[in-house]
């Protein structure tokens, strides 16, 4: 007798990084709790290497909505928009789960007609999200984002997550060509808000305490401006690299095969610790407990809203998380 397929799954979480990295555990859940499932992912375009990152992931569906913010004139946005709703309505899905509980993504599950799985308005992140979902499940807003994730995945499809959060991903096989070839720390300076970023003296005095000791510091940049700041904190190093312009793949390569990283409240921060690589997160305008890096021993979080941490206490984590490797 042939085995019964497994479920068709489509996931809706569209960003940002590091909300996409939060939800790779509950793919491997899912992946878990139910082998045979076919899974998908809706993800915006930016995030659809990511999210392809996952073994389990099958397929995934590339929605641009932030790319028609920028260029809301743009037709070929507007076709591939069109597009991706289209690929969500055809697809023949048994669950789609939208674990995001914004008004944006619960617009992408809506095109589809299977049943639309999503937060209660009181767990949700926008309360009418939850307006567009056949099932409304609640879940504790003091967890963590990557057990809130789990927890409503879990109760969707009939099991409770147990265990340490796994991100199933791992790094390309080798780090860039550029790379350096001695053991190196990458340091993830840039921030989208100001509020989010450490202070350019502490990084040159962590930079410079971490090369002392044989390793070579790597500050990439996302954008022209923040790899300008990165060859200014740079030269203030010897041998330090700053890193040129990399897709996210090639970012995973770099942070795959790092001694260490050190970071801002980002995505690539999560994207390391999520690759198992030690971590340490530098918290100074948000609070580590809902959103700071979770996943497990090698991942260390150090200051909290308010109170940044001194470059003495980035450099005791960095002992840690290199302990607990």
């Amino acid at each position: 007798m042939r085995p019964m397929p497994g479920p068709r799954i489509l996931f809706v979480k569209l960003s940002s990084l590091g909300d996409v990295i939060h939800h790779l555990p509950a793919v491997t859940d899912a992946a878990e709790h139910h082998p045979g499932a076919h899974i998908e992912w809706a993800v915006e375009e930016a995030y659809v290497d990511i999210a392809r990152l996952h073994p389990a992931v099958a397929g995934t569906i590339a929605v641009g909505l932030r790319g028609l913010r920028r260029s809301p004139l743009a037709t070929g946005r507007w076709r591939r928009l069109a597009a991706a709703r289209r690929e969500v309505r055809e697809g023949r899905w048994d669950y789609v789960i939208d674990t995001q509980g914004l008004l944006k993504s619960a617009w992408i599950a809506r095109a589809s007609r299977a049943p639309r799985f999503g937060l209660d308005a009181s767990s949700a992140r926008e309360r009418l999200a939850s307006r567009f979902y056949d099932v409304k499940v609640p879940v504790p807003r003091a967890l963590h984002a990557v057990e809130r994730n789990r927890r409503l995945v879990g109760a969707v499809l009939g099991y409770k997550p147990r265990g340490e959060a796994r991100y199933g991903i791992v790094a390309p096989p080798e780090a860039p060509d550029w790379a350096p070839s001695s053991p190196y720390v990458v340091m993830l300076h840039a921030a989208s808000r100001a509020s989010k970023r450490w202070a350019p003296g502490h990084w040159v005095a962590l930079a410079k305490t971490l090369s002392g000791q044989g390793y070579t510091a790597v500050f990439p940049g996302g954008t022209p401006a923040e790899r300008d700041a990165a060859a200014l904190l740079a030269r203030e190093v010897p041998g330090a690299v700053a890193a040129p312009a990399m897709s996210l793949v090639q970012a995973a390569a770099l942070l795959g095969h790092a001694h260490g990283v050190v970071g801002v409240d980002t995505g690539l921060t999560h994207l390391a610790a999520a690759l198992g690589v030690p971590t340490v997160g530098l918290y100074g305008a948000t609070s580590p407990s809902l959103t700071g890096l979770h996943a497990g021993s090698h991942a260390v979080n150090v200051g909290e809203a308010g109170k940044p941490p001194s470059v003495a206490d980035v450099a005791g984590a960095i002992g840690l998380a290199g302990e607990a490797r």
